[in-house]
């Protein structure tokens, strides 16, 4: 975690070993030969790389991806905001190297046109519904550095080497945040075992509405997978 816990990085690996770590009595609850791992959109991106390189890992189950970093960018962004984004990361980085504390923007933003990281109105609504309702605490606000990460990032390319660990991808056909056409794409890059769910409803609703689904399936996957001893 980066300032006041709001950049946005992975740590799956140094999870995972802390975990498996000998005399680990802080989790008795794990049992380290069998460790699966969940990922939900950005975080769904991340157990695709950890499944890809960290052998420790004996299922996977990625739900509504992000696959590429370029290519939902462009998606979400407006061709003619690209460079200011793009020169609004320099900037930071630039003020960065000179002792200068983070530059922020906001994750959303209630007008399509406004600056943010999601830009859409149902990122709006979710986001800010979700912060009444489950978290007060939350800001509405992230590093530059995130989004300049997140450009750069691109999950996808591992999904050919998860392989033999058993992965699952639970796309939502409607999701235009990270789109179901570059999910359902990569999906076919990835080689066996594998298995692709299907949720007819858009990228939040996998988390409310979908949710009984998309959760049933994630956990007959691990059920599957990590209470047998033919995992890889």
């Amino acid at each position: 975690m980066g300032s006041r816990g709001r950049k946005s990085t992975p740590g799956s690996k140094s999870a995972i070993t802390e975990t498996r770590s000998p005399g680990r009595a802080a989790f008795p609850e794990v049992d380290a030969e069998r460790i699966g791992v969940w990922g939900s959109s950005y975080s769904g991106a991340h157990v695709l790389v950890v499944g890809a390189i960290d052998r420790r890992v004996k299922c996977v189950v990625a739900q509504v991806p992000l696959i590429s970093g370029h290519a939902n960018a462009r998606r979400l962004i407006r061709a003619d905001f690209i460079a200011q984004v793009q020169a609004a990361c320099l900037e930071d980085r630039r003020a960065r190297y000179q002792g200068n504390p983070p530059g922020m923007i906001p994750v959303v933003s209630e007008s399509p046109m406004g600056p943010a990281v999601l830009p859409t109105t149902d990122s709006w609504q979710w986001f800010t519904e979700t912060a009444r309702s489950r978290a007060p605490a939350w800001r509405n606000e992230v590093t530059l550095r995130s989004v300049e990460m997140f450009l750069e990032y691109e999950p996808g390319a591992h999904i050919a080497h998860i392989s033999p660990t058993p992965l699952m991808m639970v796309v939502a056909l409607s999701d235009h945040r990270t789109v179901a056409d570059e999910a359902l794409a990569a999906y076919e890059q990835a080689l066996e075992p594998k298995r692709l769910v299907m949720l007819p409803g858009g990228h939040f609703d996998a988390y409310v509405r979908d949710f009984a689904a998309s959760s049933g399936v994630a956990c007959q996957w691990f059920r599957e997978h990590l209470f047998t001893t033919s995992s890889p």
